[in-house]
């Protein structure tokens, strides 16, 4: 999909002028909907349009890069920046559990985001049957495509903000639709992943060139992580099934090296499910125009502040945000590979490159996020900033989790997962041992560090109350607790709707 996503990227913006009213999002022709629709290749356009905010995810006027926005709230990930209390308050709030509805002191613009992948979502929904001359084959495949784009959207939603204005059909004057409860949002986005599982028209696996395009494994995936968050315990059978027949396939597979899956070379590899894609060749992602087609910022923010800016290292410099705790660095086992693959240690570093220098920054620990950091000439080809198009993809789901998936499940429905637990285990080279569910939510601990899963983890498990506590961090003063969480609704959008009932946060 990223060849698509880049040589649509006029596309992006045509569909999806959109700002802080995120229902009356128009087009640069002016033309209404209706009109648009007029042949396969508009549609086509209107469903890549769907798409295009998956890329805003990271930047939207804020700084909200999904793994970074979910892990600071858990305990594998600070915050960072130039100082903890100034630099981006949102995030600061975030981090220390001390969020407030008003304007630049929560991340809102995921919130704008998510509905304007809705709104994009559902005009496709609305307008492919009435579109002349193309198939019912084709039809029904870009009306599941944009079901599930849709549901994800609607997860997002609902993990960060629980009881959310929920609609199937977008919304007309004075675009205000009833708030559902969050285990009536759950229900919604369950039943129509079912829809479109139930009619299978997705392939397990994108063809080449169409990377990116939603899958019958990731509607699989998004599947299990929703049931698994609601801790659905009907529908723990039906994910199970769903988890193994992604796994007996045989269509994905462990990478060897661990290390290579966050290279750029690494992007779309043999684990990987679903990826949102971001390239910098000829990117023109611009402060001036965030949602521009190109490449991804996250690897700046996240860079080692003050880096030398040189060919002869590896890495380039970035802004020092999201520093790893020494704990986390620590948990691993030397033998495991993902330790030094997951976490650039400055120490072990000056050992191989003693002249290299930094500059610490707000709550330093001198472990980066490897995964995802700056990478030398990790911009390369774009044609805007360079710092919004950095070129790597942001993985949302890899077969390492399929199998944890599996594992948990399995346990949770009373049958023997642990050989899925032990092949991620064998392909990090660990000794972790025990196959309960805290043995699994340990290793997902493990395996997925600054990927954005641990605090759905510790929530879902019930473990937050007592690994998210202020005696267990060093900066926090204040415990998590389950009114935490869901963040409050902003409040332009309670000004706008007096019927919203804000969130006890």
């Amino acid at each position: 999909m990223k060849k698509i996503l880049i040589s649509l990227s006029v596309l992006v913006a045509v569909l999806a002028s959109c700002t802080k009213d995120f229902v009356t999002v128009t087009h640069n022709s002016q033309e209404p909907y209706s009109e648009y629709f007029i042949n396969e290749s508009r549609a086509f356009e209107a469903l890549v349009a769907a798409y295009g905010p998956l890329q805003w995810l990271d930047y939207f006027n804020q700084y909200t890069p999904l793994n970074m926005i979910s892990d600071i709230m858990a305990d594998d990930m600070y915050k960072g920046g130039e100082t903890l209390e100034a630099d981006c308050v949102y995030l600061k709030n975030v981090h220390l559990y001390t969020l407030s509805p008003l304007e630049g002191q929560l991340p809102n613009m995921m919130w704008t985001t998510c509905y304007s992948g809705i709104n994009r979502a559902c005009q496709v929904l609305e307008n492919i049957n009435d579109v002349p001359g193309m198939s019912e084959e084709t039809k029904n495949l870009y009306q599941a495509e944009a079901t599930v784009l849709k549901a994800f959207y609607y997860t997002l939603l609902w993990k960060f903000w629980g009881n959310i204005p929920y609609y199937d059909v977008n919304l007309t004057a004075p675009y205000i639709t009833p708030q559902l409860k969050a285990d009536e949002v759950y229900e919604n986005i369950v039943a129509r992943l079912e829809e479109v599982i139930e009619a299978d028209l997705l392939p397990m696996k994108a063809a080449g060139g169409q990377e990116g395009r939603v899958t019958k494994s990731m509607v699989y995936m998004l599947y299990a992580e929703v049931v698994m968050y609601q801790n659905d315990e009907a529908r723990y059978p039906t994910a199970l099934k769903y988890m193994e027949e992604i796994i007996n396939s045989g269509t994905y597979s462990l990478v060897a090296d661990f290390a290579s899956i966050w290279e750029e070379q690494g992007e779309w590899g043999p684990e990987s499910i679903w990826e949102i894609n971001y390239t910098s060749v000829d990117g023109v992602r611009s402060w001036g125009n965030p949602l521009a087609a190109g490449g991804t910022v996250m690897p700046k923010l996240i860079g080692i502040n003050a880096f030398p800016d040189s060919d002869e290292y590896e890495f380039d410099p970035g802004w020092g945000f999201a520093p790893i705790p020494q704990h986390t660095y620590d948990m691993f086992d030397d033998a495991d590979q993902r330790k030094n693959a997951s976490i650039l240690n400055w120490n072990e570093y000056l050992k191989e490159h003693p002249n290299a220098t930094y500059t610490p920054r707000a709550q330093d620990t001198g472990n980066f996020l490897r995964k995802y950091i700056a990478r030398n000439n990790g911009n390369h080809g774009q044609k805007a900033d360079a710092d919004l198009n950095h070129h790597n993809n942001f993985r949302v789901y890899r077969y390492a989790e399929t199998l944890l998936n599996a594992a948990e499940l399995a346990y949770l429905t009373g049958k023997d997962g642990s050989q899925y637990l032990q092949m991620v285990r064998d392909r990090a080279g660990c000794t972790d041992a025990g196959s309960d569910q805290e043995a699994i939510i340990a290793e997902r601990r493990k395996e997925f560090v600054g990927e954005g899963k641990r605090y759905w983890d510790l929530v879902r498990t019930g473990m937050a109350s007592t690994v998210l506590t202020a005696a267990n961090h060093e900066y926090r003063t204040k415990d998590w607790t389950p009114n935490l969480k869901y963040w409050p609704i902003p409040q332009p959008e309670i000004d706008k709707d007096p019927n919203l009932v804000q969130n006890n946060y």
